[in-house]
């Protein structure tokens, strides 16, 4: 008796045409790099190996990071190969800052927030409450607005790690197994987040806690915590947590996670000028890929995505929390005259943004 294949779900339907279509054009790991392969060369010595820890699982460092592992391996031609691991794999996230500066590990992909960068500006890392709408914003304010300048600066004053490179993941959302309709709905739900939008959302009642990446759904099954306000829609569907949530609200709290590539300043030394030139072109390859893959995940999943029905805060209470932010970036301001410099530059962008109307606001 011939078998009856199981109808895919709409969200399962997304996200094996999305993962086809990263392929097709060009974003497929190994297979994509294997245009920019170099003649063999027999060599003398043995190949420089790193060790890079990134802050996500597996099933979600398969888009964040792996195809960038997997091309520079490549195209590094035997030169160099970087071995890569995932959440809590080496060290735990927490302590991937003070184990890279050791040398235990000679790179890290994360933000500054949530691995205890020990910097005056961490607080920016990670989401940073409506800093930004859209996943490109990130980059112009790096690029455009000194940012670039502002966090070589702060990693240039500390021993032994160097700050490479910072590009935008998703928004943030907030996913519960109990709905949120009010900002009363917040209190007392425990949530994974990172920290400094954990810190920003206490003041509505949600409470954050910190357990590894692994463990998350599982802590949302058993009752241990309440939801996530980690991620986007994509991340949600990707690594099982909207099988285990059953409400997302769509307010974002801000529009793109800020993630950096870090290395290990003795490790990054040992690297010649041709292989930090490739492994500096290849973490572009992978900001590209992250504002491919989240950009048409997150409205895709939004719309047609069955598992977690959606809701929204009343008008006039998500005017209040969007006037709260402003008070918590004077407060974020006046920790230092670094962090000052950041609040202004976003000041200004938003300003800007706003002056230029759409397509950018």
């Amino acid at each position: 008796m011939p078998v009856t294949e199981k109808p895919k779900s709409p969200s399962e339907r997304i996200l094996e045409s999305r993962r086809k279509f990263m392929k097709s054009v060009g974003f497929g790991g190994v297979a994509a790099a294997a245009t920019v392969v170099a003649p063999a060369v027999v060599r003398a010595q043995a190949p420089i190996k790193w060790r890079l820890q990134t802050y996500s699982g597996a099933p979600l460092g398969a888009h964040v990071i792996k195809p960038q592992i997997d091309a520079f391996n490549i195209a590094a031609n035997g030169e160099m190969v970087i071995e890569l691991y995932y959440a809590d794999q080496l060290v735990p996230t927490a302590e991937l800052f003070r184990a890279m500066q050791q040398g235990t590990i000679d790179a890290v992909q994360s933000d500054d927030a949530t691995m205890a960068s020990p910097v005056d500006i961490a607080v920016f890392g990670g989401y940073f409450p409506f800093n930004t709408r859209f996943s490109l914003d990130l980059p112009a304010l790096f690029a455009y607005y000194g940012l670039n300048e502002i966090w070589a600066e702060a990693y240039g004053e500390v021993e032994n790690v160097t700050w490479l490179s910072a590009g935008a993941w998703d928004p943030l959302h907030i996913f519960t197994k109990t709905p949120i309709r009010s900002l009363a709905d917040m209190s007392g739900k425990r949530v994974f987040g990172v920290p400094t939008a954990g810190k920003f959302l206490s003041r509505y009642g949600l409470v954050p806690v910190t357990v590894p990446w692994d463990n998350v759904e599982v802590a949302i099954q058993t009752g241990e915590l309440d939801g996530v306000a980690w991620c986007g829609f994509t991340e949600a569907y990707e690594v099982g947590w909207a099988d285990v949530c059953n409400y997302a609200l769509t307010n974002s709290v801000t529009g793109a996670w800020c993630g950096s590539y870090f290395a290990n300043t003795e490790s990054w030394k040992k690297v010649p000028p041709h292989l930090q030139q490739l492994f500096r072109s290849t973490i572009d390859q992978s900001h590209y890929y992250r504002n491919v893959w989240y950009w048409g995940g997150e409205a895709k999943l939004r719309v047609e995505g069955e598992k977690m029905e959606l809701t929204s805060l009343p008008d006039a209470e998500w005017a209040q929390v969007v006037n709260d932010s402003k008070e918590f970036w004077d407060e974020v301001a006046a920790s230092s005259p670094r962090s000052a410099k950041v609040v202004e530059a976003f000041k200004v962008y938003a300003n800007t943004m706003e002056k230029a109307g759409y397509p950018y606001r």
